[in-house]
């Protein structure tokens, strides 16, 4: 009989599994406390460099320094752009915990506008999380003191002093100027971020914009010791910041402000330049805003306001603006007909009022219903008369045109050191089929020959254009930044960039500027009324370039009277290109006046400021003083009083009268 008890437990069973499970667990332990050491091995000895910088971090910290930025003054020492000091409220994202709460707690002991919190958004998603970024600028003493005794509330919200910058003339130079904002998303793309870490702030527009990279300057640091809030408690090391350097304009601020008078309540623009080295004297578009506005962040009522004035104070349009030519297109055209040998000085036709082209019915009307009588280049130019021009046109062809303005630089950016420059239009064949799609017609041409149809230009090519007829021939580029100077160091001069000069007879040249002379000092002259009391010669030629085609009287003595019943918006605009003295031209201007005659009553303003009240006028200045060092520098090179000349064409024929044309007016 079997054993009825069963053992209760197998003994040696039990042993086995216990030791089996004790080696197992042995041998996870030692494998586990070998990867251990491996790891410990690999993180002290291959990566030590690493551990030992973030060990570092737990108390040190790498704070980038802003450069200070250049500053800018006018070609004799007058401070037109600064920096100003200033306090602002920043703030380090990572260290906030909500940003709702912070800055309704900030908003009982610091003023803060709606503006204020949409910017500081804005920059928050534009921005790393453990940048500074600035929520208010220019905070007063007292809201500096109540954010002192609250700062322990604010984590991550610091005061700092810091240099905004401000433009002490306020409109005054803003377009040339431009003005620096905060730096946008896009910007972020295209600039070196490490060199704008302590950096808000870029050049936005105008020099401030082509310039930036030398007014900016080179971003230091300092290594500095935290205390457990992230606060700095000493400097352990540090780099010093590299200041930008300061920018030293061609502009003259006495004459400057003398064009922005003349045109003060108006729209337009005035260029002057020396002619004998391409320096800008004075760059002034009306109207104009005031730049400290955008420095800040402009409010979006302000902006808007700027916006959609009818006037348009944001445009510059000295070289923005595209303007016919009018009749400022006449003394160049008249130089292609004499260097070409299609007509001479002496050559006449005589002018009815109107002209009309062989087989064709449609009159080309003169601005004159009675026309000129007989009529030379001398006084087609000093009473600006169409019919010769239209003559004159029909014969030279629109390639012989266009081939003699672009020798003027006209279609063509002038490489000014500014952005964003427009190159104007010089109409052909070619350009009139790509872009309007349709042929050329002989009537283009004859506009062309008056300054009107397709062409334009901007201020600022006119201005070039009448300077190289000042000189003959001799060009240069125009420029706006006369010396830079890096901060404790000598300023470095930009030498007059020569340009492939315009080859004309001497002859040629004479016969214009002659008659040109005469726009002022003729009674027939154009410009005469402008020349009473003149102690000096200018050499010039007005233009009207209409804004709105209108069925007028020719039988009227004068057009100044349909003017004057149009709105504003619809009348003419003048022109006026001139230089002065004309034996030795100091100065060339271009002026554009929208919608108003008075282009040769701003250009006689402009031309006494700079030949006579300019020498009776000191300019005060924080930098340099007005007649100190930067007028001590080399002249540049005067022009010569004659070019090389080139032949005429051989066989052109001088047929301006040529019956054998056959031409019928």
């Amino acid at each position: 009989m079997p054993n009825k008890y069963s053992p209760v437990k197998n003994t040696h069973l039990e042993v086995r599994l216990i030791t089996q499970r004790s080696l197992t667990a042995l041998v996870m332990m030692g494998i586990l406390a070998l990867i251990l050491i491996l790891r410990l091995g690999f993180m002290q000895l291959a990566q030590h460099t690493l551990y030992t910088t973030l060990s570092k971090k737990n108390w040190l910290d790498l704070i980038p320094l802003e450069p200070t930025r250049g500053l800018i003054y006018d070609r004799n020492g007058l401070l037109l752009a600064e920096n100003t000091a200033v306090f602002s409220l920043d703030i380090v994202p990572y260290k906030v915990a909500s940003f709702p709460k912070m800055l309704a707690d900030l908003a009982k002991i610091v003023a803060l506008s709606d503006t204020d919190i949409a910017q500081f958004q804005h920059l928050l998603k534009q921005h790393r999380r453990f940048d500074e970024l600035t929520l208010k600028l220019h905070l007063t003493e007292a809201e500096v003191a109540r954010f002192y005794e609250n700062q322990y509330r604010f984590p991550g919200a610091i005061v700092k002093a810091r240099l905004m910058r401000h433009y002490p003339q306020g409109e005054s130079f803003s377009h040339v100027l431009g003005y620096v904002g905060r730096i946008n998303l896009d910007e972020l793309k295209e600039i070196d971020t490490s060199n704008y870490s302590g950096s808000n702030y870029i050049g936005k527009a105008g020099i401030e914009k082509f310039y930036e990279d030398e007014l900016h300057g080179a971003v230091g640091y300092q290594q500095a010791e935290t205390d457990a809030s992230g606060e700095p408690v000493r400097v352990l090391n540090q780099i010093h910041p590299i200041p930008g350097k300061n920018l030293y304009l061609t502009l003259d601020s006495h004459l400057q402000k003398a064009a922005e008078e003349a045109l003060a309540g108006h729209r337009g623009a005035v260029i002057a330049i020396d002619p004998s080295t391409g320096q800008v004297l004075a760059m002034a578009s009306v109207p104009n805003f005031d730049p400290n506005l955008f420095v800040e962040g402009i409010r979006s009522q302000d902006y808007q306001a700027l916006q959609q004035s009818p006037d348009h104070p944001l445009y510059d349009r000295t070289v923005h603006g595209l303007y016919p030519f009018a009749s400022t297109i006449k003394p160049f055209i008249a130089l292609a007909g004499l260097n070409t040998g299609v007509v001479t000085a002496e050559d006449t036709i005589f002018d009815p009022g109107w002209f009309r082209l062989k087989n064709s019915t449609h009159y080309f009307h003169d601005w004159q219903h009675q026309g000129h009588g007989t009529v030379d280049l001398h006084k087609a130019i000093v009473s600006s008369c169409d019919t010769y021009f239209f003559h004159l046109a029909s014969l030279l062809g629109i390639e012989r045109i266009d081939a003699i303005l672009q020798q003027f630089g006209f279609g063509k950016a002038t490489d000014i050191d500014l952005d964003d420059e427009l190159i104007g239009n010089i109409a052909s064949p070619l350009w009139k089929k790509k872009v309007k799609g349709i042929a050329w017609y002989p009537g283009d041409t004859l506009n062309s020959g008056i300054g009107q149809g397709f062409m334009q230009t901007t201020p600022l090519q006119l201005a070039a254009g009448v300077a190289t007829i000042a000189n003959r021939g001799i060009r240069f580029t125009p420029y706006l930044v006369l010396a830079q100077q890096t901060p404790g160091k000598l300023w470095v001069k930009r030498k007059p960039t020569a340009l492939p000069p315009v080859h004309l007879n001497s002859e040629s040249w004479e016969a214009v500027i002659t008659a040109m002379q005469d726009v002022f000092d003729s009674p027939e002259g154009t410009a005469h009324r402008f020349s009473q009391g003149l102690t000096y010669k200018i050499a010039a030629k007005t233009g009207t370039a209409q804004v709105y085609s209108q069925k007028v009287n020719r039988r009227e003595s004068t057009l100044r009277a349909n003017q004057d019943n149009m709105p504003e918006y619809l009348r003419d605009n003048s022109l006026i290109i001139a230089f002065a003295p004309v034996d030795k031209p100091k100065i060339a201007i271009a002026v554009v006046v929208e919608n108003s005659h008075l282009a040769g009553t701003v250009a006689r303003k402009v031309l006494d400021a700079y030949m006579i009240s300019r020498t009776n006028n000191t300019t005060s200045s924080r930098g340099l003083s007005a007649g100190s060092r930067l007028d001590t520098l080399d002249p540049a090179d005067k022009p010569r009083d004659d070019v090389s000349s080139s032949a005429k064409h051989e066989g052109s024929p001088n047929t301006l009268n040529n019956p054998e044309k056959n031409y019928a007016f």
